[in-house]
């Protein structure tokens, strides 16, 4: 079978200079022209080396498309154009042919100016027939073989119009076109005794929905027998959505999907594609209008139903204008900025972008706005072609051409290797290495010319990176710049080695790093230290355990040349010990004090544990090293190496032997007579007594069935034991931690180990010593510490305590107090104890509270609390603030049944204890306590003269005018005080009165408030005889006192006193008439004879509160009137509207209202619009609430109900439009079966409350904002104090209440 003649063979055969790859134009900008992908790659990759590892993350594709200029071609299309207007032209395609020379020319001038331009091709799978659509509607076939006119076809579809796409199938007989009016046709071929003709049929009609794009199924050589391929299916994309039909056995649907909501000017797009899906190759059809690209999946089911499966869809980020697939994975794109994408789709990653504006794309408006036969298009359609060029893009077998203006271009992928090579000529070796690592592990997308079976594929691109990190290695000393600062060649190496590196071990090459790259790299002394110091990494990572003697050697010295000391030791531990030169590196250990590589020579590459212990003498003063000797012997005994891994499982009971024969030896190799017995233990213990310890304990731990062992624990102990006790050396915190220690080892169930009870009694007596001050916290802590973990087995009790008691031990002696449950001596221990007396409190509080005590455990505490009781300043102030809790729960903890005397007296003395040393307090406990009683408490004031606590505790009795005498009482003396101390300030100072104190006129306004306040609550209850007995003589020692300074020249106390009056006034103003307020002021004498100018003052003040009253009262009656009319005016308006049924059938029976001619039926009509029958409103007990006959209400069914539409269930609280302002029974009236039907509208009469609901549901909906009502009502409702007095204005007489106007409504 011949191959198809638009693109496979053209570029299969050698073009020679007829094909030039645009490739050596681009590639120099290729960079750019990729735009951001690039530079974040480079960006990237500069990162990983700075890090001197390489991130394997990082995705690289390199350029995916090759971008070829078809030169030939492109020179006839230009010459054609210029010699012939024809229609059309077809050039050869032969592999014979490579010069690319115009083959046919088919059509004359006079074709062309009859139909009018090509606007559609299509070549048949055999290559031997070409369609051709024109711009005024006619169709032509070819025969490409001698360029003969076969057929030509005028009444395929209504005349109008232009040939948009034409199409072949698969069966060369029946072919698919697409017009400018939206409609698709079936071509039939037929060819009956030599007559060609064809048949045409309508799939599709525009009246039903333009389709501007069409695409069959057509099924490559290798799926030809495909069981999809009998239905002949066929894709169309209109403006609202994409259909996929089947042409045969018979026309039929196999589904619909709408689009999205996209711009109207987006082209839908379509392409097939055959894709292995689970092991299956089934077709998808990709489709997108705008931004996003969705794939469906056809299946054929074995009944023979075709399913289409929707699949992840890919989303981009531009206007789609052209969609092609380049193989099973990869699609390639074209936005509307002539912006190439080629995309992956399974990750639905960008691989590549590239700019075709260079291409000048050739775009199919003329045609879709049909200007050839006079542009009887509609809008959508003129405005989706101004986007299209489906005749210029063309796909087949893994290439795209794409026509332009002046020239056409194929895109093909590149072979993996020339993606490398692109990369490699650009000199991004960094890229290219991380495009051929991803070739190595298949990972790259879009790969071609590679070997399927992993093996083969690894060994090709292993060859390959060889390749390249030789020339990466000589492209960096090459381009190393000779001069300058060091640190600019270091950073130039930086970049390079670690990657060369790094891709070497992953290609598990370390031959290749150790030999031939770095005898080169190590010709340039910058690169040779990058080189070593990039080892670190990779070493540390156990990445890389073994290196040459040569490169090790060079890594010692640099390190050490360099003082990188600690990164030498961190690569040593990580090595493999037979890569090293022990001696030297041992040497290069003791010099420079690298403990842990020292310890890891000896241990991996001599076996030998013992050595590295045997520094233990001479570190007492290197707490580094003592510190990792602890780590190391602990380590050993656990049978883990160190500093990492494990030691050897034949090796781990040979090493426990050496290591405790080490730590039990009696004197040093090197040992001197002055030398003390057991070096090493000694040693130990000196440098960190409690960490030693805690590593015997740790290994002690494993030794339960090693017999062994256990002899070597008893021996250790015994020497612990000889070397610490009796020794002024060790201090009571390290004896104590070594019997700790022991104690909780004896404690074990399963021990075994010996220890003479003398040693406890002896350690006892040394840390009890009552004569020996120093650290007596460190010794008690120890002791404690001893006995919490067993070691009071060890003692006699009784011994213990009194040795406790004289040495001052009092933690001791409350820990054994709790043991024997003697709680109540535990509290002589806290009041004995200077550091925790402050705490009895809440041990007292915790021991009453909290279960697990026995009653007569909390009674003998409650008891030892109470002796020790005692008045002073402390107890009255701890008693205020935790002990009353404490004393009210020894009341709860008493047995049920017994005699609670201490009720009313602890409060009561406690009540008296407030009142002589905290009186400020006391009124906040009278407020909060419940349990004192009341004529107690109001003796125990009167006697202490607490005035406050007394009226407080009066009024709550009830007793109003005995609290009000009280503080009126409080008051005068407040007043006599400030008359006082300003008689005394008068004779010492001068006459302004600057000698009066601000704490007495401070005081008389605290006082002045109180008795107002009490005042204004007492009244709420009183008649207004009552209210006068307390606000007048209020008022009369407020005017006396004014009387008192005013001969003194006060000033500023008679203006103070002035306020405080117009206070007191303002607040009676409420509760008292004006009128007997002005004759209370005028009964006094002095006013009485004429002398008001003193209180002209307050007279006028009385008068402006009464005009904002008065003002006040008007408005807010208007507003009310307003509100009321208002509200009245839609209550009416609603009752009164006409209801409007929405439908004419009852919405239960959903029968018509009128269901029989000669019967006269009721009907209600609610004022949601629904409509019901009587009968059926009675069956489905659809009445709300209870009321007669003639006022029954009724609720709308299919609104209230949870069988309507709404749901929910119907209740009273519910406010809603189920229930009408008005129910309208209906009563159909029928004389005779001709009469016309009358109906007659009755109105139930609806009670008050039903309307008044649903009229203010109504007001709530309409008005927007709170009510002037409300916001009166809450205004009035506040807690300001009652009353308004201002003092005199001159300008009063204008005086207006300035009201904000009512909200706007929308009616």
């Amino acid at each position: 079978m011949s191959q198809s003649p638009d693109t496979h063979s053209l570029l299969s055969a050698s073009s020679q200079l007829n094909l030039m790859e645009v490739d050596s134009v681009r590639d120099s900008k290729c960079i750019l022209v990729r735009g951001w992908r690039e530079s974040e790659l480079r960006a990237t990759a500069a990162a990983a080396v700075k890090k001197k590892t390489v991130d394997m993350n990082v995705t690289v594709h390199g350029c995916v498309l090759r971008h070829s200029l078809l030169k030939g071609i492109s020179a006839q299309i230009v010459s054609a154009a210029v010699r012939i207007i024809s229609a059309h032209w077809c050039t050869s395609s032969s592999s014979a042919d490579t010069n690319q020379a115009l083959r046919l020319c088919l059509g004359t001038k006079t074709t062309g100016a009859e139909f009018g331009a090509v606007s559609a091709l299509s070549i048949n799978h055999d290559c031997s027939r070409l369609l051709c659509g024109f711009a005024k509607g006619q169709i032509t076939m070819w025969d490409l073989a001698n360029g003969k006119l076969l057929r030509t076809i005028a009444d395929a579809h209504p005349p109008g119009t232009a040939i948009l796409h034409v199409k072949f199938t698969d069966d060369p007989t029946l072919a698919v076109c697409n017009d400018s009016g939206g409609s698709v046709f079936e071509l039939a071929f037929r060819r009956v005794m030599g007559m060609r003709s064809c048949d045409s049929r309508c799939l599709f009609s525009g009246s039903k929905g333009e389709v501007c794009c069409i695409e069959p199924l057509r099924s490559p050589p290798d799926f030809r027998e495909h069981p999809i391929t009998h239905y002949s299916l066929l894709a169309m994309a209109s403006l609202t959505k994409i259909l996929v039909i089947g042409l045969k056995p018979s026309l039929k649907v196999w589904m619909t999907f709408p689009y999205n909501k996209s711009d109207p000017t987006s082209v839908p797009q379509l392409a097939w594609q055959f894709v292995p899906v689970q092991k299956m190759v089934n077709p998808v059809l990709a489709f997108c209008k705008g931004d996003t690209v969705h794939f469906l999946l056809v299946k054929k089911e074995e009944s023979g139903t075709i399913h289409v499966i929707k699949q992840r869809q890919l989303q981009l980020s531009c206007d789609i204008i052209s969609l092609s697939w380049i193989n099973s994975r990869t699609l390639v794109l074209v936005d509307s900025h002539e912006k190439l994408h080629v995309v992956d789709r399974p990750s639905q990653e960008i691989l590549e972008t590239l700019d075709l504006e260079q291409v000048q794309l050739v775009y199919n408006s003329r045609h879709f706005k049909s200007l050839a036969t006079g542009g009887n298009v509609s809008q959508a359609l003129a405005l989706v072609g101004e986007k299209a060029c489906y005749q210029s893009v063309s796909s087949y077998a893994g290439q795209i051409v794409y026509l332009g203006t002046k020239s056409a271009h194929i895109m093909t992928l590149r072979n993996w290797r020339e993606r490398i090579d692109c990369l490699m000529k650009q000199e991004h070796f960094v890229e290219a290495l991380s495009l051929a690592w991803s070739f190595h592990e298949g990972t790259a997308k879009a790969v071609v010319g590679l070997y399927g079976d992993s093996l083969k594929r690894k060994a090709a691109v292993s060859d390959k990176m060889v390749e390249i990190l030789f020339q990466f290695a000589e492209h960096a000393l090459k381009k190393c710049p000779e001069q300058g600062k060091i640190q600019v060649m270091e950073q130039h190496f930086q970049d390079v080695v670690p990657v060369l590196v790094d891709y070497c071990l992953l290609l598990q090459r370390a031959d290749l790093l150790f030999t031939q790259l770095y005898s080169r790299l190590v010709e340039n002394t910058v690169a040779k230290g990058v080189f070593l110091e990039s080892l670190e990494s990779y070493i540390v990572a156990d990445r890389l355990g073994h290196l040459t003697p040569a490169i090790m050697r060079d890594l010692l010295d640099h390190y050490h040349g360099n003082g990188m000391m600690d990164s030498l030791e961190r690569c040593i531990v990580h090595l493999d010990v037979t890569s090293l030169d022990i001696q030297q590196v041992v040497r290069v250990c003791w010099e420079n004090q690298l403990y842990d590589a020292m310890i890891y020579v000896f241990n991996s590459g001599m076996n030998d544990y013992v050595t590295p212990m045997e520094v233990g003498p001479c570190f007492n003063e290197n707490v580094v090293m003592g510190n990792k000797l602890l780590v190391y012997i602990s380590c050993c005994l656990a049978g883990r190496a160190y500093p990492l891994g494990d030691i050897p499982e034949d090796l781990v009971v040979q090493v426990k032997n050496q290591v405790f024969e080490f730590l039990i030896r009696l004197h040093s190799a090197d040992s001197s007579e002055e030398e003390e017995v057991f070096p090493f233990i000694r040693t130990l213990l000196h440098f960190d007594t409690r960490e030693f310890l805690n590593v015997l304990a740790m290994t002690f731990e494993d030794f339960k069935n090693d017999k062994q062992a256990l002899e070597y624990q008893q021996r250790i102990v015994d020497i612990l034991l000889k070397i610490m006790v009796d020794n002024p050396d060790f201090t009571p915190s390290q004896v104590g931690g070594l019997f700790t220690f022991l104690a909780r080892q004896l404690a074990k169930p399963d021990n075994t180990l010996f220890v003479n009870r003398k040693l406890f009694d002896q350690v006892l007596e040394f840390l009890c010593c009552p004569d020996d001050d120093s650290r007596h916290t460190e010794r008690q802590q120890v002791l404690l510490e001893l006995l919490q973990v067993g070691g009071v087995v060890q003692f006699n009790e009784e011994r213990l305590l009194i040795l406790a008691e004289k040495a001052k031990f009092y933690q001791i002696c409350e820990f054994l107090y709790e043991k024997n449950h003697r709680y109540d001596m535990i509290i002589d221990c806290y009041l004995k104890d200077p550091l925790r007396k402050w705490e009895i409190f809440n041990y007292i509080h915790n021991l009453l509270s909290m279960p697990g005590y026995s009653d007569e455990e909390k009674q003998t505490v409650k008891n030892k609390v109470l002796k020790h009781i005692q008045v002073n300043r402390y107890t009255h102030t701890h008693i205020h603030t935790h002990t009353h809790t404490h004393l009210h729960r020894l009341k709860e903890g008493l047995p049920s049944g017994a005699i609670l005397p201490l009720e009313g007296d602890l409060h009561e003395l406690l009540l008296d204890l407030l009142c002589r040393f905290a009186p400020d307090q006391l009124l906040s406990f009278l407020h909060t306590s419940q349990h004192y009683r009341l004529e107690e408490a109001i003796q125990i004031t009167e006697k202490h003269r607490c005035n406050d606590a007394t009226a407080y505790l009066l009024e709550k009795k009830g007793d109003v005018q005995g609290a009000f005498a009280v503080l009126l009482e409080t008051l005068k003396e407040k007043l006599c005080v400030l008359t006082a101390e300003r008689d005394r300030g008068g004779e010492e100072q001068d006459a302004d009165g600057a000698g009066i104190t601000e704490s007495a006129l401070m005081k008389l306004k605290e006082s002045v408030n109180d008795i107002t306040v009490f005042c204004h609550r007492s009244c709420q209850g009183l008649n207004q005889q009552q209210r006068e007995v307390l606000w007048f003589p209020l008022l009369d020692t407020m005017m006396a006192s004014q009387k008192q300074v005013k001969g003194l020249d006060a000033k500023h106390t008679s203006e103070v006193l002035k306020e405080l009056t117009m206070k007191v006034l303002n607040a009676m103003s409420s509760f008292i008439p004006l009128p007997a307020i002005i004759q209370q002021i005028l009964q006094d004498p002095v006013y009485g004879k004429g002398k008001l100018a003193e209180i002209q003052g307050l007279i006028l003040g009385m008068l402006d509160t009464f005009n904002y009253e008065q003002t006040l009262l008007e408005t807010t009656t208007n507003l009310l009137n307003h509100d009321l009319h208002w509200s009245l005016a839609h209550l009416r308006a609603a009752v009164t509207r006409g209801l409007h049924p929405r439908q004419d059938c009852c919405n239960i029976c959903l029968q018509q209202y009128k269901r029989r001619q000669d019967s006269a039926e009721e009907i209600i009509v609610f004022s949601c619009g629904h409509l019901y029958h009587l009968q059926c409103l009675q069956q489905k007990d659809c009445v709300g609430g209870f009321a007669s006959e003639l006022q029954r209400q009724w609720r709308c069914y299919k609104c209230s109900s949870s069988h309507g539409g709404r749901g929910g269930s119907s209740t009273e609280a519910k406010r809603c439009r189920s229930t009408s302002l008005a129910q309208t029974h209906v009563t159909s009236v029928h004389n005779d079966t001709a009469a016309v039907a009358h109906r007659k509208k009755v109105f139930a009469e609806a009670t008050l409350d039903l309307q008044q609901e649903q009229s203010w549901d109504q007001i709530r909906c309409l008005y927007r904002g709170p009510s002037r009502l409300s916001i009166l009502s809450e205004v009035s409702h506040c807690h300001e104090k009652p009353g308004f007095l201002f003092s005199a204005q001159p300008a009063a007489e204008s005086f207006q209440l300035k009201l904000s106007p009512p909200p706007v409504v929308e009616e």
